[in-house]
């Protein structure tokens, strides 16, 4: 027996399709990101991970923004990363840190010959008031090259999730694709 579509079966797939088109489009308008074009990185070239500035009230964002970075860079095919040591970070749970420790970093990374350091500031780090508990994550990356000090690339971005969630997963996704211009595997 031959089975052919009706127009019933038309209008549903393309309701379906029309669906997930839709679908799409609006999980798209929950991420904004403006990510610039990135230097031409050789396999040899050391990146150092300097201090991510904490802008918000969480405490200790910015450390996990650095953790979170630092580990897709590294799975993302940069070889040679070096961290700044803890010490020039003075961010504590209570205390923000501030934008000369990294200067400080700055100056350990060109000690330490790295071609590139890699920085930013969290701009948001929570979950957001209400009844779902949305996460919300605002970041800014700056590539700057250690010799001259100068800015080579930079990328922002914001993202929430669904109520369910978590922080440190939105957080993930969306430095991933703020990195992806970095990234060599």
């Amino acid at each position: 027996m031959k089975m052919t579509m009706t127009g019933k079966g038309r209008i549903g797939r393309l309701a379906a399709w029309i669906g997930t088109v839709g679908a799409a489009l609006w999980l798209a308008g929950c991420a904004v990101t403006d990510v610039g074009r990135a230097p031409q990185m050789a396999p040899g070239d050391t990146v150092a991970v300097l201090p991510i500035v904490n802008y918000t009230e969480t405490p200790q964002a910015g450390l996990r923004a650095e953790a979170i970075t630092e580990s897709l860079l590294k799975t993302g095919g940069i070889a040679n990363l070096k961290r700044y040591p803890a010490s020039l970070n003075p961010e504590t749970l209570f205390e923000p840190a501030e934008r000369e420790s990294v200067g400080k970093a700055l100056e350990w990374a060109r000690g330490e010959r790295a071609r590139y350091a890699l920085t930013g500031a969290v701009q948001e780090w929570r979950y957001k008031v209400g009844v779902d508990g949305e996460p919300a994550v605002g970041i800014s990356l700056q590539l700057i090259d250690v010799a001259s000090g100068q800015v080579v690339w930079s990328a922002t971005g914001s993202d929430s999730g669904w109520s369910r969630a978590s922080l440190s997963g939105t957080a993930q996704k969306l430095l991933r694709r703020l990195l992806a211009p970095l990234m060599q595997g």
